[in-house]
């Protein structure tokens, strides 16, 4: 009986599992230099969003597990921006409208130009940052952020609300 009873309960944690988390979509990151070829072929580029982070940051890993892979922002995210990950400390250059961005030595580590400009010159992990269709700066956002205060902030943006209304009369209107 046991023999039997043991395969059974485990192929039913199994469908139990997988049934739930099955509608989940998740989120397509890119690179930066993915996201700039991506904008330029498309006929109707969607905004940029950029997730600043680094590998030793404990929040932003929390941000990725709890907020990017909330199914509601991977799937709004994804319908209206692209996503593009960007390591606040990588090395590698990036070449972008005539400049090379490089990574800057400093202190134990260092960080990146493109990261620094993109986070107005305020070094915090993780920065999330929202640009609009021609890569200009809509508005940098420091911090974590839990998914329904995310949303929020990313509707603001991808849905166009910011062009008609100031962030805090959008805010206190949707509480």
């Amino acid at each position: 009986m046991l023999k039997i009873a043991r395969p059974a309960l485990l192929l039913l944690a199994f469908i139990a599992t997988t049934s739930f988390n099955s509608p989940y979509e998740a989120i397509q990151w890119m690179s930066w230099e993915e996201a700039v070829e991506k904008a330029a072929k498309d006929k109707n580029p969607k905004k940029i969003f950029v997730d600043i982070y680094t590998d030793w940051c404990g929040w932003c890993k929390r941000m990725d597990k709890d907020t990017f892979n909330h199914p509601e922002v991977s799937k709004y995210m994804n319908e209206h921006f692209y996503m593009v990950k960007l390591d606040g400390e990588g090395k590698e250059d990036i070449n972008f409208k005539g400049k090379t961005y490089k990574f800057i030595p400093s202190g134990r580590k260092g960080y990146h130009e493109l990261a620094a400009a993109l986070m107005q010159g305020r070094l915090s992990y993780p920065t999330t940052v929202f640009l609009n269709e021609k890569f200009e700066m809509l508005s940098p956002v420091p911090g974590y952020q839990k998914p329904d205060a995310f949303l929020k902030i990313a509707r603001y943006f991808g849905d166009d609300i910011y062009l008609n209304k100031k962030w805090v009369d959008y805010d206190r209107e949707s509480r």
